[in-house]
């Protein structure tokens, strides 16, 4: 999944408006720091940051992307690492319930009347 790299609407108005005023005059001063090449070069500073802002986007979604694919990597063998206690000491054992699993002598199973009432209950909701 990658990120939306970004683009500046000002900096396209900027460069279309130097262009014009290059075409007035070339070395247009307007006075107090207001110089053509100074213009510009701020245009140009802000898309060199603009450039290095989209490289780092795509950076950290290459991070992003890698960091995904261990977590799922992670998770299988987690699932695997689980069933292999429970194929080696058993469902009910005192190991299972150490790697994190839920013993089976201590699951609590809903009754017959609460699964009913649960059923009774969705129904109603979806008639109103």
């Amino acid at each position: 999944m990658s990120r939306k790299q970004r683009i500046s609407r000002d900096l396209e108005r900027a460069e279309l408006r130097a262009s014009k005023m290059k075409a007035i005059d070339p070395a247009l001063d307007l006075g107090d720091r207001f110089t053509l090449n100074d213009y510009i070069r701020t245009i140009d500073e802000l898309r060199a940051k603009l450039d290095i802002h989209n490289s780092a986007l795509a950076a950290i979604s290459a991070s992003q992307t890698e960091i995904e694919s261990l977590e799922k990597t992670l998770n299988e063998m987690t699932e695997r690492m689980l069933i292999g206690v429970a194929f080696k000491f058993g469902k009910d054992s005192r190991e299972y319930e150490m790697a994190g699993g839920v013993r089976k002598s201590e699951r609590v199973r809903k009754g017959v009347n609460t699964r009913l009432r649960a059923v009774a209950k969705s129904q109603s909701n979806r008639e109103s």
